[in-house]
C-alpha cells in the first residue's frame, strides 16, 4: 500500500461536506473529474478479435486521459478540493470461469501481481512531464472483474478506504496501475479519445519493467501517446467552499 506524502481531511469530514452539499450548500461541489459524454464502461473486446489479440490490459505504468469525446484535458482539476472517489471500468476476462482462472494466473505471474489500481494526482510540466502530488492506497481489483467499480466514501472494514485526496486548479487526475488491469476500451474515433502512459520509449509493446510512478515528488516523461483508446476511470471532487463575502475575517483583497 502506497504511504501518504500529504496532510489529509479525515474521511468523516467528507462526509459531512457531502451532506452539507445535499442539503443545499450551493458554494461547494461534487464534480466528476474525466466524465465525459460517454459513461465509464466495462471494457470489452472489439467484434471479431480473438483474446489473445484483445489489448485491453493495462500493465506496470501510470496512464493519464488526455482527449474524451473531443474534449482535450478531461482529468484536468478546474477548481481546488478534495478528491473523494474514483470510478473505474473493469473487464471481464471471461465468461467461463475456469478460462477465466487461467488467464488471471498467467497474468499475475507475467506483471508480478493479481490487478490493482490507485488515483494519481498529477502536476503537469513542460514536454509531456508530470510530478506525483499526491496518490491513493492500492486497490485490489480482482473480485470486480467485469463490473464498474466505484469506491464509496464509506467501506465495509474489510477493504481498504480511500483518503481523500487535496487537488488544486490545474492538476491532472490520472490511474496507476502497478501490476495490471483490463480497463481499455481502444479502436475507438483517433480523434476523439487519446491517452499517455508513464514512459519514454518501445510504446508500441507492454512495458518490459515498472514505470508506474508509485512515490509522491517523483517525475515522468509521458511520451508513449495512444490515440483511440480510452482508460476508463474517473475521479469524484468535492470542491472546496469559499469564505462567504459577508465574512469579516476573511482573506483581504489585494
Amino acid at each position: 500500500m502506497v504511504n501518504m506524502k500529504r496532510t489529509f481531511l479525515v474521511i468523516g469530514a467528507v462526509i459531512a461536506l457531502a451532506t452539507a452539499l445535499a442539503a443545499g450548500s450551493a458554494s461547494a461541489q461534487i464534480v466528476e473529474v474525466g466524465a465525459t459524454a460517454t459513461p465509464v464502461v466495462s471494457p470489452t473486446c472489439p467484434a471479431g478479435v480473438s483474446p489473445a489479440n484483445c489489448f485491453i490490459i493495462l500493465t506496470r505504468t501510470t496512464a493519464v486521459q488526455t482527449v474524451s469525446d473531443s474534449v482535450v484535458f478531461p482529468t484536468k482539476v478546474k477548481k481546488a478540493g478534495w478528491l473523494v472517489a474514483f470510478t473505474v471500468g473493469l473487464s471481464k476476462l471471461s465468461t467461463n470461469a475456469k478460462t477465466e482462472k487461467n488467464y488471471l494466473h498467467v497474468l499475475d505471474q507475467a506483471y508480478g501481481g493479481t490487478p490493482q489500481v490507485a488515483l494519481t494526482v498529477l502536476k503537469p510540466g513542460p514536454n509531456n512531464k508530470y510530478t506525483v502530488a499526491a496518490e491513493s492506497p492500492l486497490f485490489h481489483v480482482e473480485p470486480y472483474l467485469g463490473q464498474v467499480f466505484q469506491t464509496p466514501l464509506a467501506l465495509p472494514p474489510t477493504f481498504s478506504a480511500f483518503t481523500p485526496l487535496p487537488v488544486t486548479s490545474g492538476e491532472v487526475i490520472g490511474l496507476t496501475v502497478p501490476t495490471w488491469a483490463p480497463i481499455l476500451s481502444y479502436n475507438l474515433s483517433a480523434s476523439k479519445f487519446a491517452y499517455r502512459q508513464s514512459r519514454m520509449a518501445n510504446c508500441k509493446n507492454a512495458a518490459a519493467a515498472q514505470t508506474a510512478q508509485l512515490t509522491v515528488g517523483a517525475f515522468m516523461n509521458y511520451q508513449c501517446n495512444y490515440t483511440g483508446t480510452r482508460v476508463e476511470y474517473s475521479a469524484t471532487e468535492v470542491t472546496n467552499q469559499p469564505y462567504p463575502k459577508s465574512y469579516v475575517h476573511g482573506p483581504r483583497k489585494p
